[in-house]
């Protein structure tokens, strides 16, 4: 017997093995990479969902069970729709709506609430992946420096994605997990979205522009625009009618699947095209994450978590919050909601802190860079045009983040 056979059957569905795959894969996500190698996230996700079943912490039907397929439909279907959005020019064409009735002087408040509302109803980051690029596009033409725009467009969506249950991953999640409808969640945290959209732009005038003469052009170049606008009607069309099936109380999941279905049937948007436009990767962490979880709970680690959230007074909304912020802050948000999700149910109110959940771990990403995806895209795609550091992200991140979070909070207690 080779010493690798029994090391496994030593390991085997034993409680230690559940903690050290845990435990290694969260680092991970802390971390962003494990040092020295090529794992990411994502891979580390994989990879920890693959030592849950190779110790025999889950069993297979176990591992089926722990994966909750709406979120994942839901999570690709949004992926789907965008992706026709973009692929009709829906992005740029906004772009060029800027640059033919804005004035300057009003960039910075249009970045923030157009980025703002466009992620409260699509996912936050492509968002940022489809608007990082445009936003340094138009500073170039405006000769400033890009950076208030693009902190701007990473605050801001996802300030606005906390409104809805499909404004980001975690949301989704969340929404998916709770049952909270689609309306409910938006009466809930959409005044905490667009008061948030005002502290924003408040915070980031007075750190770049209250002081400086603000030397714009009367207006910006001509659009460019050179797409028919007949081909945005269908993809917007599908996204206002999957938009108003989420309002009209429909499951989330089946309305979005039935509008990526529906736009996979237009020849303008062959499958090989809008494929390319979705984020595999994400959709394997997710997966990665319930099967980790899963075992998670399959071995008694969430157990022991949930006797340590009555000895930290998980049940005070501001402790709550402020444990949630550190955790989204430390493993991302995503992997915070995960790791938390199976406590909710054993709190008093689970509706009252699903809602706290979802406020605090996205409006938690503003902290820093590596806060939320949504960051680190709008920082990576703007690296050479205009790099972010991470201490300038800090000086807006930390206000922005404390101010918003205790809005929320509070109001939260109220409503």
């Amino acid at each position: 017997m080779s010493a690798v056979h029994v090391f496994f059957v030593l390991f085997s569905q034993h409680p230690l093995a559940a903690w050290v795959i845990f435990i290694a894969s969260y680092v991970v996500f802390a971390l962003g990479r494990f040092p020295g190698t090529h794992i990411d996230r994502p891979a580390a996700a994989v990879i920890g969902a693959a030592a849950m079943f190779a110790f025999r912490v889950l069993g297979a039907e176990q591992g089926l069970h722990s994966i909750d397929y709406a979120t994942i439909v839901l999570l690709f279907a949004m992926m789907v729709v965008v992706a026709g959005l973009h692929l009709a020019g829906f992005f740029e064409w906004i772009t060029d709506m800027f640059i033919a009735h804005v004035r300057p002087s009003l960039l910075l408040p249009v970045v923030i609430f157009t980025s703002g509302i466009l992620s409260a109803f699509l996912v936050n980051d492509i968002v940022c992946l489809l608007l990082a690029p445009l936003v340094v596009q138009v500073s170039l033409q405006l000769s400033r420096r890009a950076t208030p725009y693009l902190l701007a467009l990473a605050t801001a969506s996802n300030i606005g994605s906390v409104a809805t249950i499909t404004g980001n991953p975690q949301n989704i999640l969340i929404g998916s997990v709770s049952r909270i409808s689609y309306l409910d969640f938006l009466f809930h945290l959409g005044p905490v979205a667009i008061v948030g959209l005002f502290v924003d732009w408040g915070i980031l005038h007075l750190l770049y522009f209250r002081s400086r003469p603000q030397n714009h052009p009367v207006s910006l170049a001509a659009p460019r625009f050179t797409r028919s606008e007949s081909h945005l009607v269908f993809p917007v069309f599908v996204g206002l009618a999957v938009l108003a099936g989420f309002l009209a109380g429909l499951p989330p999941a089946l309305v979005a699947a039935v509008g990526a279905a529906v736009l996979l049937m237009h020849p303008r948007y062959p499958s090989k095209r809008v494929y390319d436009e979705v984020d595999w990767s994400l959709l394997v962490f997710f997966i990665g994450l319930f099967l980790i979880v899963g075992g998670a709970q399959q071995s008694g680690i969430a157990k022991e978590m949930l006797s340590f959230a009555e000895d930290v007074n998980l049940h005070n909304r501001w402790i709550f919050s402020g444990v949630v912020v550190l955790l989204s802050n430390i493993v991302s948000n995503v992997p915070a909601v995960m790791l938390l999700k199976d406590l909710l149910p054993n709190l008093a109110d689970p509706h009252h802190t699903w809602l706290l959940l979802a406020m605090s771990s996205t409006l938690a990403g503003n902290l820093t860079i590596t806060g939320s995806v949504a960051n680190i895209i709008v920082v990576e795609k703007a690296r050479e045009q205009s790099p972010v550091s991470f201490t300038e992200y800090l000086r807006a991140g930390i206000p922005v983040t404390v101010v918003t979070v205790i809005i929320g909070v509070i109001w939260l207690s109220y409503v």
